[in-house]
């Protein structure tokens, strides 16, 4: 007896080539899936600036002078729009696993950056990832 014929797949899915989603877990509420995303620069330096200064009490000056540089070449390539709106959207998420203290989510998508766009976030990453150990080291109860 012949096999029965094979099932039609339907529609590709919409979308760019290549966009399909990582384990960076849930879209936002402020960046729907389906709207090109703009996160602003300050949505996503200002609550890395505030757990750096957090960390000033705990970590050594160089260190976190160190990734204050780091947050600064970050700002200056997102001013010159040097930055994907991939790489854009994922730092808005990363900064809102910060915030919710959720440190394994927040390293997954910075692991995620590194390797989807090494070019792009190579030069400040480091500082973000240090950003992001010191933080989930701090005491709790601040």
């Amino acid at each position: 007896p012949a096999a029965p014929p094979p099932r039609a797949l339907g529609p590709p899915p919409q979308g760019p080539v290549g966009a399909a989603p990582r384990a960076e877990g849930r879209p936002s509420a402020a960046c729907p899936e389906q709207e090109e995303c703009s996160v602003s620069a300050d949505t996503v330096l200002a609550p890395l600036r505030a757990a750096l200064d957090a960390c000033r009490a705990t970590v050594q000056k160089q260190v976190c002078n160190d990734i204050g540089r780091r947050l600064i070449v970050l700002e200056d390539a997102w001013a010159q729009g040097k930055l994907s709106a991939p790489v854009r959207k994922r730092m808005g998420l990363l900064v809102q696993e910060l915030e919710q203290q959720h440190w394994d989510a927040a390293d997954e998508i910075h692991r995620s950056l590194m390797v989807d766009h090494v070019n792009e976030v190579s030069q400040w990453m480091v500082g973000v990832k240090r950003l992001i150990a010191e933080t989930r080291d701090l005491p709790t109860g601040e």
